[in-house]
């Protein structure tokens, strides 16, 4: 009876407590997290969405339910014992609008309430990309090796090809190997940083020496081994073995670990599991047991930094790579590492639910063309992997079928200068080819292949990856004459003004930022900055060398406003550096004989905050409006709002002094190609000019560029600055004609262009009817162009 009476008081006290509830933390996304996906009111681009949300401490599961809306025909879904903050589907929805929410359970099996409710669209012609569940995935990985990059009834495939179609292909890693034979690489453990000053150049040294080196090692020991599954000598095989055995013996966590030194870890970690995987099958048990215990460290010190902080937090610049290395590590380690079944299941969420996080379903790349050759040449073995281990193909994924548009409209074919970023200055268009052969061969894109082959390629993938990479189909070329010159990656906040998107060296290209990604990362350029090319010639540029990550010189002046074509209040930029800082694009238009980009950045400048100012915001609006009449006209018009009279500093930036005689008489040359500049409001502008930074880098630097300053000669809680630039070849001789008149609620533009005219009705407000003619518009930007007969050529109306 006792017994009895305690057993039901046990099951009444877990009733109560199960059916008790606990708070969900529902705070609104930061700019540094990845945020509520899909959003309430947007529409998904995938089939079914992936879902995401806020994170919570001591919850140890999650749910997931999503309906139509309003009751309307559609899917019904819920899943339960959901491990982390994101769900992809297994399945596809039925097209339509969609409610969805979540809720969180302890482990106690107390839930939180439901969370609000969010509605999202599913179109018709959303990209299917269901998500297999966990078992499923895994059982897909073979259960013998290799298994990254080829699976084991690939092998005689292979070693056909290799005799036959990709012999030279073979030669060539049999010509890698018999050099590896006479000269192995060394394999003693490399030193740790010691007592050095960090970010010294001797720190410098040992932190990158250290990557080449381990990348030496364990990259020419991953050839060998599958040199020989070619059927290539018997001792590449026994070298490759030596070699991974003592990079076994390295510290996990010293100079090599993954938190000591990420860029030596990183390679690590990708080049064993490859080399362990193809050399398996020569490998003692005991042996094999030796490199598990040495990836298990290495791989739960990875998954511990990055699991599951990276499905919230997904912004740090290495994470976004390190996650599929890390999923490297669990293919290859599957069923023999306990938690390597984790690796493999995180590096796959990561892929279906947060990633790419530095771009848009465009195919933009907030990061730089130099970043983003980087990462995702790096992305593109994982993109091998889990086609070849998963059966899962990136370019299903929207990002990754628009991704080569990216290169093609940013660098056409003879363009110098790599856009916004880190390191992108000297980029031109050939830095892309090899790149762009791997996403063109992929995706089979002909539109990639044309720029391939525009642009010196194609080029060969070298090593074991090239070889694998050599047996996928050929691609014919389509040139891109029936697509738009100019394009807009809306996510990212960038725009690409081309008249000649076929041979950069024949037209005229603006470049232009405003970005909902801010200034973070190696994106750090301010919005509603601007560059210009022509002719295959840099002319109005961003600014610096980047010495070091981080020095003074990246942080006190390529980090700011004042380094690139931009605008100052009262001497102060946007912040610096910062997810905060956002712009976004308001509109684009991409015509056959115009172009306009619109951008607002009031809210990224903030100064002192103060009791009347409690967000410190200095501008209630910064609109820049960037006209390209194609190919000899551009015109930046401004519009500032300030919270209190402020001072307006307007930056331009080239690689060689400007000719000032006055504000309507500014040029610049470079090369073959020359500007002239006319800044036609406000009058009286101050002038000052330097080729020095402030401050500038480091001595063995010895780049300087030049910075020109246009200083309003009033204080003023507003101002307009409208600027006309006219890029041509030097030699000949632009248009000149010009006039601005002010009329009730804006401004009227008109110009002489090399075949025609052009007028343009610029609002200062949002509600006065602006007109010339019979253009009109309120509180809209309009343009004109006229032919020389004076029939209508474009019209093109904007937001403002």
């Amino acid at each position: 009876m006792y017994r009895w009476l305690l057993l039901v008081v046990l099951t009444l006290i877990s009733t109560a407590a199960s059916a008790e509830t606990i708070d969900l933390d529902e705070r609104p996304a930061g700019p540094s997290d990845w945020g509520y996906r899909p959003a309430d009111g947007t529409t998904s681009d995938t089939n079914p969405p992936s879902f995401s949300w806020r994170p919570q401490g001591k919850i140890v599961g999650w749910e997931v339910r999503c309906r139509p809306h309003d009751g309307k025909k559609g899917t019904q879904y819920q899943q339960d014992e959901i491990v982390w903050n994101v769900h992809c589907p297994s399945r596809t929805f039925e097209p339509g609008q969609y409610v969805w929410q979540y809720r969180g359970q302890d482990a106690e099996g107390r839930h939180t309430e439901w969370s609000q409710p969010r509605a999202f669209t599913i179109p018709n012609d959303a990209a299917a990309l269901p998500m297999p569940g966990k078992a499923e995935l895994l059982a897909r990985i073979p259960a013998s090796h290799p298994r990254l990059f080829v699976r084991p009834e690939q092998i005689p495939h292979l070693r056909e090809l290799a005799r036959g179609e990709l012999k030279p292909e073979c030669d060539a890693l049999v010509e890698t190997c018999e050099k590896l034979l006479k000269n192995p690489p060394p394999t003693e453990e490399p030193p740790t940083y010691g007592d050095v000053d960090r970010k010294s150049e001797e720190w410098i040294k040992i932190w990158w020496g250290n990557r080449e080196y381990t990348i030496n090692a364990l990259n020419g020991a991953a050839t060998l081994a599958f040199t020989r599954l070619l059927g290539g000598k018997e001792e590449y095989g026994q070298l490759a073995k030596r070699i991974l055995l003592d990079c076994a013996k390295w510290d996990p966590k010293g100079a090599t670990g993954y938190r000591y030194n990420d860029e030596a870890g990183m390679p690590y970690a990708y080049y064993f599991s490859r080399t362990y995987t193809f050399v398996n099958d020569l490998l003692t048990e005991e042996e094999r047991e030796t490199c598990r215990k040495v990836m298990k460290i290495r791989g739960d010190e990875m998954y511990g930094h990055l699991c599951p902080r990276h499905l919230w937090n997904p912004y740090a610049s290495h994470s976004n790579r390190a996650w599929h290395f890390l999923g490297e590590v669990g293919i290859a380690f599957q069923g023999e590492v306990e938690g390597a079944d984790d690796w493999a299941w995180f590096a796959m969420n990561v892929f279906y639910n947060v990633y790419p996080v530095w771009s848009d379903s465009d195919g933009g790349w907030h990061e730089g063309s130099s970043y983003w050759s980087s990462y995702i040449s790096r992305f593109t073995w994982w993109a091998d992997i889990m086609k070849t281990a998963f059966n899962v193909d990136a370019y299903d994924k929207p990002f990754f079928s628009k991704i080569g548009y990216y290169p093609m409209y940013l660098l056409p074919p003879g363009k110098v200068g790599g856009g916004f970023g880190d390191l992108t200055a000297q980029r031109t268009s050939g830095s892309n080819v090899g790149l762009m052969s791997i996403l063109a061969a992929q995706a089979g894109n002909p539109y990639w292949q044309w720029y391939v082959e525009q642009t010196g390629g194609p080029v060969a993938t070298p090593g074991y990856v090239g070889f694998v990479r050599g047996a996928l189909p050929k691609v014919e070329a389509k040139p891109p004459t029936d697509l738009p010159s100019s394009r807009c990656f809306h996510g990212t906040g960038q725009a690409y003004l081309n008249s000649n998107l076929l041979d950069a060296r024949q037209g005229v290209q603006v470049t232009f930022k405003s970005s909902p990604f801010g200034t973070q990362s190696h994106g750090y350029e301010s919005n509603n900055s601007f560059l210009l090319s022509a002719y295959g010639e840099r002319l109005l540029i961003r600014t610096g060398r980047r010495d070091t990550y981080g020095s003074e010189h990246h942080v006190k002046w390529m980090w700011t406003t004042r380094s690139v074509n931009d605008v100052t209040v009262d001497g102060i930029g946007q912040k610096g550096h910062s997810s905060a800082a956002q712009g976004r694009i308001v509109d684009f238009r991409a015509g056959k004989a115009i172009d306009i980009v619109v951008g607002e950045a009031g809210a990224a400048y903030v100064g002192e905050k103060t009791k009347q100012n409690p967000d410190g915001r200095l501008l209630d609006r910064f609109t820049r409006s960037i006209i390209f009449v194609k190919p000899d006209l551009v015109v930046v018009f401004d519009r500032l709002k300030a919270r209190q009279k402020s001072s307006y500093e307007y930056w331009l930036h080239s690689v060689n002094q400007f000719a000032v005689k006055n504000q309507d008489d500014i040029r610049v040359e470079s090369g073959d190609a020359a500007c002239d500049i006319r800044i036609l409001e406000p009058r009286e502008l101050t002038f000052a000019q330097t080729n020095e930074y402030d401050p500038n880098p480091r001595p063995r630097i010895k780049l300087r560029e030049w910075h020109l300053t246009a200083t309003t000669k009033e204080k003023a809680d507003s101002a307009t600055f409208v600027t006309v630039i006219r890029p041509y070849r030097k030699g000949q001789e632009p248009a000149t004609e010009v006039k601005l008149d002010p009329i009730a609620g804006g401004r009227v533009l008109t110009a002489k262009v090399s075949d025609g005219t052009v007028t343009m009705l610029l609002p200062t407000d949002d509600t006065t009817e602006l007109s010339a003619g019979d253009l009109k518009a309120t509180g809209k930007l309009a343009v004109a162009r006229y032919a020389a007969d004076g029939s209508v050529v474009e019209t093109v109306v904007v937001d403002q």
